[in-house]
C-alpha cells in the first residue's frame, strides 16, 4: 500500500467587503490586505503568540483560520464566505485591536468543510478517506497514520468499498490539538512498505519524518488531482471548521480538491529519499484556479501515538 490520509478542504473564490479598513492589517475596499507596516514589521515571537491567543479567545468561529508567517512577522487570518455581517465586523475589530502590522486578513469565498478520499483509498463507515504514512507502532506491529476526522468516523477500515476490514483505529484526535489517527493492520504480517504512491507505477521511499519550515518546497498526492507541488506559507495554523477548532497545522499554497482529502505531504531530497511532513487536513480552491491546504504535522502525530516512520525491519 502507499500513503494516504484525509483532508478538510476550504474553497477559494473572490469576495469583497465595502468600506475602507480603519486599521492596518485589515482589507481595503478592493479586498486587498492593508499592510502599511510593510517589510519592516518586526513583531516578536512572543507578540505573535499573544496575538494568536487573542484571536482564539475573541475570534473563534466557524469559517476562520490563522497562522504565523515568520517571514513577515505577522499573523495571517483567513475568513471564508460564511463570515459576513456581524461576524465579519467582529473578526475585523479583533484583528484591528491587535495593533498596526500585527495581523492581516485574506478573504475566501469558499467554505471550510471536510472531504474524504485521496492517495490510496480506504473505506469505513460509508466514508472514503486515505491512508497516510505506513508506520511501526510501539509494539513493533505495522500500522498507518491518517487524518483524525476519518479515524473518528469509523473504527474499521478497508481497501475497497464494503470490503473486508484491514485495520482498526487505535487512536484519534479531531477536533482539538490536531487532526490525526493511528490505525493498526489486523494482520500483523501485512506488508506495509514505507512509500508514497505517486502514480504511473512510481513510488517514493519515505525514510524519515521532517518538520516544515516556511518556504519549504513540498509535494502532495491525492486521488483526484494526483501529484501537486507548492510551498509552506505558515506554521502553527488554527482552523475553525464546522466540526470544531483544530490547532497546530501547517499552511501551504498547494492546491487540492474534494477527493484529495488525506493525501500525504512530503519532500524528496537530491538522492530521491523522501521525508514525511504532513497529513492533509483541509484546504481551499482547486487545482485550476489554485488554493491553499492545511496539514497535520507528521512529527507531532508520531510523537502522540508512539509510532515511527517505516517498517520494523
Amino acid at each position: 500500500m502507499s500513503v494516504l490520509t484525509t483532508a478538510l478542504l476550504l474553497q477559494h473564490a473572490d469576495a469583497s467587503q465595502t468600506g475602507k479598513p480603519s486599521q492596518p492589517g485589515q482589507l481595503d475596499r478592493h479586498g486587498t490586505p492593508d499592510v502599511r507596516k510593510g517589510p519592516n514589521v518586526q513583531n516578536s515571537a512572543r507578540e505573535l503568540q499573544a496575538a494568536a491567543h487573542t484571536l482564539a479567545d475573541r475570534a473563534t468561529m466557524p469559517g476562520t483560520s490563522w497562522a504565523v508567517d515568520p517571514r513577515t512577522h505577522q499573523v495571517l487570518v483567513t475568513a471564508d464566505r460564511t463570515v459576513v455581517g456581524k461576524r465579519w465586523d467582529r473578526l475585523e475589530a479583533v484583528v484591528g485591536s491587535l495593533g498596526a502590522g500585527m495581523a492581516r486578513i485574506q478573504k475566501s469565498a469558499g467554505e471550510f468543510k471536510t472531504f474524504a478520499a485521496g492517495g490510496d483509498a480506504i473505506f469505513g463507515g460509508g466514508a472514503r478517506c486515505s491512508l497516510g504514512f505506513n508506520v511501526t507502532t510501539e509494539d513493533g506491529s505495522p500500522g498507518f497514520l491518517t487524518a483524525g476526522h476519518c479515524a473518528v468516523a469509523a473504527q474499521a477500515w478497508s481497501e475497497e468499498a464494503e470490503g473486508a476490514p484491514i485495520g482498526t483505529v487505535q487512536a484519534a484526535t479531531f477536533p482539538g490539538d490536531g487532526d490525526f489517527g493511528l490505525v493498526t493492520y489486523d494482520d500483523a504480517a501485512t506488508d506495509a512498505p514505507s512509500v508514497v504512491d505517486t502514480g504511473d507505477g512510481r513510488t517514493t521511499q519515505i525514510v524519515r519524518a521532517a518538520d516544515a519550515t516556511v518556504g519549504l518546497e513540498v509535494s502532495r498526492m491525492g486521488s483526484t488531482t494526483g501529484l501537486q507541488d507548492g510551498v509552506v506559507t505558515g506554521l502553527d495554523a488554527t482552523v475553525n471548521y464546522p466540526e470544531g477548532t483544530v490547532t497546530g497545522l501547517i499552511q501551504t499554497d498547494v492546491c487540492a480538491e474534494p477527493g484529495d482529502s488525506g493525501g500525504p505531504l512530503f519532500t524528496v531530497d537530491e538522492g530521491g529519499a523522501g521525508s514525511a511532513v504532513g497529513l492533509t487536513s483541509g484546504g481551499s480552491g482547486d487545482c485550476t484556479a489554485g488554493g491553499e491546504t492545511f496539514f497535520q504535522p507528521v512529527s507531532t502525530a508520531l510523537s502522540a501515538v508512539g509510532a515511527e516512520i517505516g517498517d520494523s525491519g
